[in-house]
């Protein structure tokens, strides 16, 4: 099972930016144009008193897709190296504030999590 570190959370100001890494132990990634090792690989965050929710995911094309509530503030990326992939949060609000959970749902097999980096936007 693909193992996930995730990191780059913090404590930011409100219109302050982060990025959230998921380094993921094998490569998970084709070149571009390609179709990647896996059917879905994204982010998650819960929230306080609240359940995991989705925030953002790439497909095995490469497509992306965000929660409306994230859109036109947060992008999914990757990297070069084949192994990471990239949260990027702009704009940020005290809501966004939780822990943050990369997953991976591979070809064959069951959902791999993170461990979580926790985002603190204060007001």
């Amino acid at each position: 099972q693909v193992q996930l570190v995730d990191s780059g959370g913090g404590v930011v100001q409100a219109g302050g930016s982060l990025r959230l890494s998921c380094a993921a132990s094998e490569t998970v990634f084709n070149d571009m144009g390609s179709e990647n090792v896996f059917n879905d690989m994204g982010w998650f965050r819960q929230t306080p008193g609240n359940q995991r929710e989705f925030v953002a995911r790439m497909g095995r094309s490469g497509t992306t897709h965000l929660h409306s509530s994230v859109q036109g503030r947060f992008t999914v990326s990757r990297d070069s190296s084949k192994t990471t992939l990239y949260l990027n949060m702009a704009n940020l609000r005290p809501e966004d504030t939780g822990v943050y959970y990369c997953y991976l749902d591979p070809l064959i097999g069951g959902r791999s999590w993170g461990q979580g980096t926790q985002v603190t936007v204060s007001s």
